[in-house]
């Protein structure tokens, strides 16, 4: 077995073999709201998007790819600039493995990288657990740290049933006044993403 790499994704080469990945998760899952697998085009599109600010990273072993993880806008005004909301799929057979967990540490370094000090997830949350949600997600969080902020209840309908929503945060830097400008991350260099455990 190789060594994991992880590394920055790339839209053209990366993006079918990550859409394989996350459209389980939206049709046999209550882990994503969304309801229709995304084409092919639309899910290149977001990872451009992505890209244009924020580290979208994924985990390669022997050429195949294992799960990704990316930060994105948590609101989208300019006093929330120093947080992001972060969003991780892990291929079905790599759960439970240790797998997200070094993908959450690698995100944390570029995020603190980039002068970001909040990390906020959105999660659905089930009351009870069931065969499409169970709470495995607020747990996997809860042991990397972060806190439970939030709930909104009975507000994502998916597969005929409701299910809650939470906020989990973690801060991962001091909070100051004149605080640093947030980085974008194509302006990181290859020499802070390597610090940070990342392969260009």
């Amino acid at each position: 077995m190789g060594e994991l790499l992880i590394r920055t994704a790339r839209p053209e080469e990366d993006a079918a073999e990550l859409l394989a990945i996350y459209a389980p998760y939206v049709e046999k899952t209550a882990i994503t709201f969304e309801y229709d697998v995304p084409t092919l085009a639309e899910f290149r599109g977001r990872m451009e998007t992505i890209l244009k600010k924020y580290p979208y990273l994924l985990a390669q072993r022997d050429g195949e790819i294992l799960g990704y993880v990316y930060t994105h806008p948590f609101v989208g005004r300019a006093a929330y600039d120093w947080g992001a909301e972060t969003t991780i799929y892990l291929r079905e057979d790599q759960r439970r493995g240790g797998l997200g967990r070094k993908l959450y540490q690698a995100l944390e370094n570029v995020s603190r990288a980039q002068n970001i000090l909040n990390l906020n997830a959105c999660i659905g949350y089930p009351e009870p657990e069931d065969e499409y949600l169970t709470k495995n997600s607020a747990q996997f969080h809860a042991h990397l740290g972060y806190t439970m902020v939030g709930e909104f209840h009975q507000c994502g309908y998916k597969f005929g049933r409701w299910y809650n929503m939470v906020w989990m945060e973690k801060l991962i830097g001091p909070h100051r006044p004149g605080q640093p400008p947030v980085i974008p991350f194509p302006e990181l260099d290859g020499e802070i993403l390597r610090a940070a455990g990342v392969l260009e």
